[in-house]
C-alpha cells in the first residue's frame, strides 16, 4: 500500500484539512498549450500524487525517450488521450496545501471538444487561461476565455507557459500581456485578471520561484490560486430548492426531497411553490441524521410543510419575499454541442434544475465572433458556436438570470429525436409574462414548420398589431391592407375585436379584466396564425399597454409591429362608425378608452399613421413598405405572382 507525499511546505503544525478553504478553479487554453503538463506539474511539485503513480510515469516517460518527465500521463487517463498526447475528456484532480485545498477541472483544447470545457468550467471560481509564449494569443485561447466569462467566471489567471522556448524573454511575456488586456476590455464580468510567466514543464514559477525569470516580481501561480477569492458559487442568489421527488411512505408525512442549490432555509420560513404561486411555511426540515432548524445551500434535505399543497418533481421553493421570476419565453446565450446543427423553429426538450419541459427555438439572435468578441447576423449554430437565442417554453417556469444565479439560471437542451444533449445554456433575459396552460395539456411539435411554409409562401410570418381609440381607423387600414396583399399573393389573416366577441371572446363584457382576458386570448391566436406563416392583421383597440406588451412577449420582436393608428377624439367622436360614442353619451354603454375611459398610447410604436393626414388606402400602403423594407415582404411583386385560392 502506498501513501501520498507529504505536501511541500516550511510551515509547522499542518491545518487540518477539512478547516482548509477550498478553490474550483479550471485550466482552459488552446490544444497543445500545455494544459495536462501544468496540472501534473502542479500535483508533482506540491508533493500530491502516489509514489507507484510517479515510478509509472518515470518509466513511460523513459520509454519515450524523450529526456524529460512527461508530467501530462498524470491527468491524462484515458487510452485515447495517451496515444494521442492530447486531453479529451474533462479530468477532475485534487491536491492541497497548509493553506487551500484545491479541485482542478482539466478541459480539452481542441475546438471539437468545446463542449467539455464548457462542462469543466459550470462549476468553477477561478480560470486559468494558459497561453503558449511561442505561438502566442490564439483563436481557442479566446474561446475559452469568453465562454469563462460566460459562465460566470469573474476571475481569470493568464498564464503564459513555454516560457523556456522564448528564452524567459520579459518583452514576449509583457507583449503576450498587453494583447490579452485589450481583449479582455470587451469580456463582461471580470472581477480580478492576474498574469504570470511559467514553464510548466522545467517548473518555472509554478510552485516555486524562478531565477531564470527574476524580472518577474509578481507570486508564482500556486501563490495567485492559494490567495484568490474562493466564495462559493451557491452563494449567489436567494434561496432556492428544486423539487426532486415527493417523499410519502404513509397518510401521515409528506415531504418534498432536493438539494438547497442556493441560500439558506429554516424552520417556520415563509416560502411560495413555483410557477402554481400557492404559499406557505415550512413545517421541518429532515435529513436522514434526523431534523435541523436551517439548512445551507449544497445540503440534501426533505422539507414538509404546514399546508398539503400540490407540489411535485420539478417545482421550484423559493423564499415568499424573494421568489424568481415565472415565464415562458426568455433569451439566453447557448453553446451548441451537437453535430447536427440548430434549427430555429424546433422542438427540443429542456432540463432546468430537476424539470423537463419542452422548448422551441424562436430565432438565433447573433452569433459570435470568438476573435472579435462581435455579433454576427446567423440562421442556424453549428457545433461548438455560441450564440444569442430566444426559446418559448411549452408551460410558464421559475428561473433566474444566470449573473445572478447560475444554479437556476442555466440550462440544457436535448434533442427529441436523438435524445442527445444538443446544447447548455445561460438564461440572460425573460421576454414574457406568464402564459396560462390547461394541466395535462401536451405540446405537440408542428408537422410542418414554420420555416417551411414561408419558403412555399415567398413571405415571412410576422404579427402587425393595430392599436388606437374606437373610430381611428384601424379596422379601415386592416380591411385596405388584407386586400393588398392578397393581390400578391400574401398569405393573411385579420382579426379584430367583433369577430372575437362573436364567438371566441363571446361570453365577455367590456370590464378591465374582460378587455385584458379578451387581449390575451386575441395574442394567442395571433401566435398561432404566425406559427402557421401568416402575416396576421389585428385591429384592436387594446387600451393598456402592458396588455399589448404581453402580445409582443409571444411574438419574436423583428416579426411584431406596433401600429398607432392616431386621430384626435374630437375627430373620432365625429367620425363614430359604430356609433359607441353617441351610445356613451345615451349612458347606454360604459367610458370609452381615449374618451371618458383609460387609454394609454403607445411611447414607440413600429409605426404611427395619422388617419387625419392619409386614407386608408395610403396607410396600408405605407405599412407594405415598411413590411418590404424590415424583410418580411419581397420588395418586388412580379417574383411572387398571384395565388389564387385553391
Amino acid at each position: 500500500m502506498t501513501t501520498p507525499l507529504a505536501p511541500a511546505s516550511e510551515d509547522t503544525g499542518p491545518v487540518p484539512t477539512s478547516q482548509v478553504e477550498l478553490l474550483r478553479f479550471t485550466t482552459a487554453g488552446s490544444v497543445d498549450d500545455g494544459k495536462s503538463t501544468l496540472i501534473g506539474r502542479l500535483l508533482h511539485d506540491t508533493r500530491s500524487i502516489f509514489e507507484d503513480q510517479l515510478e509509472q510515469v518515470e518509466g513511460v516517460s523513459r520509454r519515450r525517450g524523450t529526456g524529460e518527465l512527461d508530467l501530462a500521463l498524470l491527468t491524462d487517463g484515458l487510452r485515447d488521450e495517451r496515444e494521442q498526447r492530447i486531453t479529451i475528456d474533462v479530468a477532475y484532480r485534487y491536491f492541497a496545501t497548509p493553506k487551500r485545498r484545491f479541485i482542478i477541472a482539466d478541459t480539452p483544447g481542441h475546438l471539437q471538444y468545446t463542449r467539455n470545457m464548457v462542462t469543466g468550467a459550470s462549476t468553477a471560481q477561478l480560470a486559468v487561461i494558459l497561453i503558449d509564449a511561442s505561438r502566442g494569443i490564439l483563436t481557442q485561447s479566446r474561446r475559452h476565455a469568453f465562454i469563462s466569462t460566460l459562465l460566470g467566471i469573474s476571475h481569470l489567471v493568464v498564464a503564459v507557459n513555454k516560457m523556456d522556448l522564448v528564452g524567459y524573454r520579459r518583452e514576449v511575456f509583457h507583449s503576450i500581456q498587453a494583447e490579452f488586456r485589450n481583449f479582455a476590455q470587451g469580456l463582461e464580468g471580470v472581477r480580478t485578471l492576474s498574469f504570470v510567466p511559467i514553464s510548466a514543464l522545467k517548473g518555472d514559477h509554478v510552485v516555486e520561484r524562478s531565477r531564470r525569470m527574476d524580472w518577474h516580481e509578481g507570486p508564482t501561480l500556486l501563490e495567485l490560486l492559494e490567495i484568490a477569492e474562493a466564495g462559493t458559487r451557491r452563494d449567489r442568489g436567494a434561496f432556492r430548492f428544486p423539487v426532486q421527488s415527493v417523499i410519502r411512505p404513509n397518510a401521515n408525512f409528506r415531504g418534498y426531497a432536493g438539494t438547497v442549490v442556493s441560500g439558506s432555509i429554516a424552520a417556520g420560513d415563509q416560502i411560495v411553490v413555483l410557477p402554481s404561486g400557492e404559499t406557505t411555511a415550512i413545517h421541518s426540515i429532515e435529513t436522514a441524521d434526523g431534523p435541523l432548524e436551517s439548512a445551507e445551500a449544497g445540503l440534501a434535505v426533505v422539507l414538509t410543510t404546514h399546508h398539503e399543497l400540490d407540489i411535485s418533481r420539478g417545482d421550484l421553493i423559493s423564499h415568499a419575499q424573494d421568489p424568481p421570476p415565472v415565464g415562458s419565453r426568455l433569451a439566453g446565450d447557448l453553446c451548441w454541442m451537437d453535430r447536427e446543427p440548430l434549427e430555429p423553429g424546433r422542438t427540443y426538450l429542456l432540463l432546468h434544475a430537476t424539470r423537463q419541459i419542452q422548448v422551441r427555438v424562436d430565432r438565433i439572435v447573433h452569433r459570435v465572433e470568438i476573435d472579435s468578441l462581435g455579433h454576427e447576423e446567423a440562421d442556424t449554430l453549428g457545433l461548438n458556436e455560441i450564440g444569442r437565442v430566444e426559446l418559448s417554453t411549452a408551460a410558464p417556469f421559475a428561473f433566474d438570470l444566470y449573473r445572478t444565479n447560475p444554479a437556476t439560471g442555466s440550462f440544457v437542451l436535448v434533442d427529441l429525436r436523438t435524445n442527445q444533449t444538443a446544447g447548455a445554456g445561460m438564461i440572460r433575459r425573460r421576454l414574457d409574462t406568464v402564459r396560462r396552460v390547461s394541466p395535462g395539456a401536451v405540446w405537440q411539435e408542428a408537422a410542418v414548420p414554420q420555416a417551411a411554409r414561408e419558403s412555399r409562401n415567398g413571405h415571412l410570418a410576422a404579427v402587425l398589431w393595430l392599436t388606437g381609440i374606437s373610430g381611428a381607423g384601424k379596422s379601415s387600414i386592416a380591411r385596405d391592407l388584407e386586400r393588398l396583399l392578397f393581390r400578391r399573393g400574401i398569405q393573411t389573416a385579420l382579426l379584430d375585436g367583433d369577430r372575437l366577441r362573436h364567438g371566441l371572446s363571446g361570453d365577455l363584457g367590456f370590464s378591465d379584466s374582460d378587455r385584458a382576458e379578451n387581449l390575451r386570448r386575441s395574442g394567442e391566436v395571433a401566435r398561432i396564425l404566425f406559427d402557421h406563416g401568416a402575416i396576421v392583421l389585428a385591429a384592436f383597440i387594446s387600451p393598456r399597454r402592458a396588455d399589448r406588451e404581453r402580445v409582443r412577449g409571444l411574438i419574436p420582436p423583428e416579426r411584431f409591429f406596433e401600429v398607432h393608428v392616431h386621430a384626435p377624439l374630437e375627430v373620432a367622436r365625429a367620425r363614430d362608425p359604430k356609433g359607441l360614442y353617441r351610445r356613451e353619451r345615451e349612458g347606454a354603454v360604459g367610458s370609452l378608452p381615449g374618451s371618458r375611459g383609460l387609454w394609454e398610447p403607445p411611447t414607440a410604436p413600429e409605426l404611427l399613421i395619422d388617419t387625419t393626414r392619409a386614407t386608408p388606402a395610403e396607410a396600408a400602403r405605407s405599412i407594405v413598405v415598411r413590411l418590404e423594407e424590415a424583410g418580411i415582404l419581397p420588395p418586388d411583386s412580379a417574383q411572387h405572382p398571384r395565388r389564387e385560392p385553391s
